[in-house]
């Protein structure tokens, strides 16, 4: 039973079919060749772009630069800015640290400050704080729309509305968002929001990056080299236009193509769909969960606030015995430990271990939360 979709979701057959489609029907490179496999792998190339746009919103394909990940698509962020003395970052404590320690750098490097706002102990955003944080010296908001350790959902078009008053750029890691809540970029009016491909149905090694209109001018790549340019002499070189000036040498053509279809996958069941299901599931995870003696939860109690995702444990027990116990025990896979979510976990729990997280997706089922509820009653009993 797998119930670790926030570290990697599960793939569907259809999209592990369009990866395959690649290598056996048009393996080439892609926007370097005139024959007709390169021809068609350019196509389904660009289609993905087109499909992965759709999926979040954005106006174009132009806005969609395909990364890695959404660790490369924060990077990118951190390394276009010029940064100065006088500039803030304010962040939160519920941060990945992909979300975290990219800001840190930034001031180790160029000397910005680095603001933290906090949240209650259910990790609720505390807008009030942030309000009190911000001011007209802050550069860029980054901020999580999905706390990966705590499911809480964050209210980002709020933060942006605020961060805008004070002329800053917003920033949201939408690794969790992306897969659980119908994203739309221009409704929220975010200047940069990045998502991963394998926590939503797509392959590893795939991901983008959404850059506003207003950005695209001014946000230069990670990195340069074939693929990015138009023109080369000597003494200069002129960049292609996005997304493509940030897809540097040999894109994950595979991987990109099993993106777009794994957006497809998900607008065909339907994000409404996904999000009313995910409540159901929150409900019975956490409804089991609070009945059990010696069973600490944590994140908001209202399921309404967070995803299909809680993280837990046993008390006198440390969160990697319980998650080996499940694992081996009851054929259950979850994931233990502090997440990637250092600060999370010192600051708010005081955590040295850190917890038991169960993630859930479209494909669990009610059931399979119930035997999960049943092994955690077994384990604190022993």
């Amino acid at each position: 039973m797998y119930l670790d979709s926030a570290a990697s979701s599960l793939t569907p057959e259809q999209v592990v079919l369009k990866e395959m489609e690649f290598y056996r029907e048009y393996r080439a490179n892609v926007e370097r060749g005139v024959h007709r496999f390169s021809q068609m792998a350019s196509e389904e190339y660009e289609h993905a772009h087109e499909d992965a746009a759709r999926f979040i919103g954005a106006p174009s394909k132009a806005n969609v630069a395909m990364m890695k990940n959404t660790t490369e698509g924060i990077n990118l962020v951190a390394n276009s800015i010029d940064w100065k003395t006088t500039d803030k970052i304010v962040t939160t404590v519920i941060e990945h640290h992909s979300n975290f320690i990219t800001w840190l750098r930034v001031r180790q490097r160029h000397g910005a400050d680095v603001e933290v706002v906090r949240s209650s102990t259910e990790g609720l955003f505390d807008l009030d704080d942030f309000e009190k944080t911000i001011d007209d010296n802050t550069k860029l908001v980054a901020v999580t729309h999905v706390s990966n350790v705590l499911g809480c959902i964050v209210p980002v078009k709020e933060i942006i509305e605020i961060a805008h008053d004070h002329g800053a750029k917003v920033l949201v890691d939408g690794a969790q968002g992306v897969p659980h809540i119908k994203t739309d970029v221009m409704d929220m009016g975010v200047d940069f929001l990045a998502f991963s491909g394998h926590k939503m149905l797509g392959p590893t090694g795939s991901g983008g990056l959404y850059i506003a209109d207003a950005e695209l001018g001014t946000t230069e790549p990670l990195c340069i080299g074939g693929g990015t340019i138009v023109d080369v002499s000597i003494d200069d070189y002129v960049l292609a236009v996005p997304p493509m000036k940030y897809e540097a040498g040999t894109p994950s053509i595979a991987q990109v193509i099993g993106l777009g279809e794994a957006c497809r996958y998900l607008n065909r069941v339907g994000m409404h769909n996904i999000e009313e299901w995910d409540l159901k599931l929150a409900n019975r995870l956490l409804d089991g969960l609070k009945d059990i003696d010696g069973v600490e939860i944590y994140g908001p109690k209202d399921p309404k606030q967070r995803v299909g995702l809680a993280t837990f444990n046993i008390k006198d027990m440390n969160s990697h015995d319980v998650a080996l116990t499940l694992d081996l025990e009851y054929d259950i896979a979850t994931r233990s430990g502090h997440h990637c979510a250092l600060p999370l976990m010192k600051e708010l729990y005081k955590l040295d271990t850190g917890n038991v997280r169960a993630s859930t997706y479209l494909y669990n089922t009610l059931e399979e939360i119930d035997a999960l509820i049943d092994a955690v009653t077994e384990i604190a009993k022993d």
